[in-house]
């Protein structure tokens, strides 16, 4: 992880998305430190969520406490915000640890490390409020 020509650490980036949401993870040598938006990841109040964006690391065991991790996460909402946060640790943690690491991660779930393309439908024009496909109801008689 340190640099030979200049001695000062390399440091790692990775991204990952989720509908909206995008989130940029930075991977340092250190002491197994994981924040999130400047936030410690354990004081995160909604347990769902923390175990969401927890799982590349409760997969993976140990091995990454020899690395601090740093998160900035924007758009979306707080489900595509916890989604693009795990995708973002995972694809750092594969890129630091190797090929066991991607196959476990594909083994347990896909969108660790690939992108989810779906999108929400637009409203259509003249009955935007209504939603994208219903149309008026007709009658027989």
């Amino acid at each position: 992880m340190v640099s030979k020509k200049t001695g000062k650490d390399k440091t790692l980036f990775t991204t990952g998305k989720r509908k909206k949401a995008v989130a940029r993870a930075s991977f340092k040598a250190g002491k197994g430190v994981v924040k999130v938006n400047k936030k410690p990841m354990s004081l995160i109040q909604n347990e769902i969520i923390r175990l969401k964006m927890q799982e590349p690391l409760i997969l993976i065991g140990d091995a990454w406490k020899k690395y601090n991790i740093n998160v900035n996460v924007k758009g979306g909402g707080m489900m595509g915000q916890a989604e693009a946060v795990r995708q973002a640790i995972a694809k750092g943690l594969v890129q630091l640890l190797g090929k066991d690491t991607k196959a476990l991660f594909m083994e347990y779930d896909r969108n660790l490390l690939v992108y989810d393309p779906r999108r929400t439908e637009p409203h259509k024009p003249p009955h935007s409020s209504w939603g994208p496909r219903r149309y008026k109801q007709r009658s027989k008689r």
